[in-house]
Parts: C-alpha cells; structure tokens; sequence
C-alpha cells in the first residue's frame, strides 16, 4: 500500500522542486568493506570479511531560514532518478557523501556542528539509498559521481569542500576524477574511505577475493535486516573489549541500512569492492585531509588510508589510535575540530 501510494503521489507531482517543494512521503533516517581477522567471530565466515523515462531536471527549493520545514529538497538527474538531500545553513559549502548502507543521516554530527560554526552543509541520500528514488540502474561509482556533479551543479556551490566516508569517499575520489575540481572544489577529506581498490588483482595482491564480497552479496540477499544488525557492531568496534556500546547507534544503523532497495545495496557491494580508484586519487589537484582510525576492521587502514596518502598530491594523514570505521560517530568531536581546522586553513 505505501509503495503504491508513493508511486502514485510522485506520478501526480513531476513539478519543478524549486518552486513547488515535495512534501515527504518516507520516514526521516544507511558501508561495509569487510576485512580484518576480527570479521571471522563477528560473522562467523571462512575468511576475513573486508577490512561500504527521461525528464527535466529539477531544482531544489530555495535556500533559506525556512529551509527543511515540511520540505523535500530533491533534484531530479538525466535518468529520472531523485535525489533526496538536506541544505542547512549559509556560508561557505561543505558536501557530504555518505557510506554503505547509510543516508545522509549519517552526517548529523558534522552538519549540526559546521552549521553552527557557519557553514552551509549539504548531504544527500545516495541512489538506491534513504529517501531516493530506488533506481535500477546506475548503482556504480560513475553514476554516483555525476550525481553528485548535479547536486553541485544545480546548487551552484563554489569554493566547496567535499567529505566522503567509506563509500562516500570513492564516490569524491571518482567526481574529482571524473569532473575535476574546477572552481566549484576547493579542498577534499576522506574518511576511513574505501579507494584505491579492495579487491585482490594481479596489480593489488593486497585486496581481498572475490568470494568474500560474493559472501557478502550473499548475506543481503539472505537476511539483511539481520547482517546490518550485526554488522554494526564491527563497524563501530562494539566488538571489542570494554567497547561502551550504544543501542541507539545500532538501531539508527540498522534503520538507515532498511532504507535502502535490495538492489540499490546489493549492487553498491560491487561499486566499493571493485572500482579501481588509482587514478582518480592522481587526479587530485586540492588540499586533501584523510582521516581514519587504526582499529578500522571493514576498510583496514594499510589498503586505504596509507595508500591514498601516498597517491595523492598535498595529503596529509591523521590517523586515530584505536578508533573504528564508524569514528564520525564514536568519535564524532575529534572528527569535527579536524574538519573545523582543516576547512578554515
């Protein structure tokens, strides 16, 4: 009955969201790369899992004090996919791309915190993700990056900073690959992120199998409501010894996870585990802060981290003794006063 709904209010309601702004119509508030020998207990696998029609194009509603009052703020990309995302404050941009299998909810931390701080703060739902459009198609980097590149367009963000998070970061690594910076770029930050690549190649003996991500693949299609369960406690580190862990953080996991389609996350599994990223992280030609923790047991730090602050020109590394992949939550003041810093430098 809600699909049916939906389908039929959005039939009704192919208007510009600029000056007609869509009411929502899904609850408000979803990355696994698994690695680390610390998977096994958590899941209980062989092997470590890894160490996240046509129409015009839309416009979103306008920017102000007003903004995400009864509001849905969505644009509309070349395909007809919506992308749902949030707009708050003035100032200068900072972007947000969330990880697998988030939502932009994710970011609260940071947005309430920038914003406060006088940013203007933009997150959006990913594809396939929260409260966008359940696509079909497009569940890949390149697609998520050119939608990303009409978020930014459309809003007409210039001098922006561009945060990604596990997935999210590769979705940044390929829009600065793909689009360039241009003006509309001015630094980058990735967190925990998943380039340059997770998947063992002849060229990155370092990766992981293929028949780990296909386990993966696996367990979403078998019982995801359970996998993000317990996914969340490795992604957090509530698996470890004296870990406080927070229900509430688990739970918000698990609902931002459910948000998603099927398709939408079982296809993303491929987006993070085998887009080679290489020459994307080359490409890179602005300030580039990256963030992780050394106790990161989905996306390890040595296959990511290391190797982006090695590849990419003007990087520079800080890494947080025993934090988790989830560290935007665990340690969510520590992230913010290094963005603070690292955005007003």
């Amino acid at each position: 009955m809600f699909i049916a709904t939906r389908k039929h209010y959005m039939a009704r309601n192919r208007i510009d969201a600029r000056t007609h702004p869509v009411p929502p119509f899904d609850i408000s508030r979803r990355d696994l790369i698994v690695g680390g020998g610390a998977m096994v207990a958590a899941f209980g696998l062989p092997m470590p899992l890894l160490a996240d029609q046509p129409s015009p194009a839309s416009t979103p509603a306008p920017h102000g004090d007003s903004q995400g009052e009864n509001l849905m703020n969505v644009i509309t990309t070349t395909d007809g996919t919506r992308i749902y995302f949030k707009d708050w404050g003035t100032g200068q941009p900072v972007v947000f791309s969330h990880g697998w299998p988030l939502t932009a909810d994710a970011w609260d931390s940071q947005m309430l915190f920038l914003g406060e701080k006088g940013y203007r703060v933009i997150a959006h739902d990913r594809r396939g993700h929260g409260r966008s459009s359940q696509s079909w198609n497009g569940n890949e980097m390149d697609t998520y990056a050119d939608d990303l590149a009409k978020l930014i367009e459309t809003l007409d963000l210039k001098n922006a900073t561009l945060v990604g998070h596990s997935t999210g970061g590769g979705e940044v690594a390929r829009y600065i690959g793909r689009h360039g910076s241009s003006k509309r770029v001015s630094k980058a930050v990735l967190i925990a992120s998943v380039p340059p690549l997770m998947l063992k190649t002849k060229n990155n003996p370092g990766g992981l199998p293929i028949s780990v991500f296909d386990q993966i693949r696996a367990s979403v299609v078998a019982d995801r409501s359970q996998f993000f369960k317990d996914l969340s406690l490795p992604f957090y580190g509530y698996n470890r010894s004296g870990a406080k862990t927070s229900q509430g953080v688990r739970d918000s996991f698990w609902l931002q996870g459910m948000q998603a389609s099927i398709k939408g996350a079982y296809d993303c599994i491929k987006a993070f585990s085998e887009t080679d990223q290489t020459e994307d992280l080359k490409k890179f030609d602005v300030p580039t802060l990256i963030l992780q923790g050394d106790d990161d047991q989905i996306v390890p730090l040595a296959d990511s981290g290391l190797l982006q602050s090695k590849l990419i020109r003007d990087a520079t590394l800080k890494v947080y003794p025993g934090a988790p992949h989830g560290l935007c939550t665990t340690h969510a003041d520590q992230v913010n006063a290094d963005l603070l810093t690292f955005i007003k430098s």
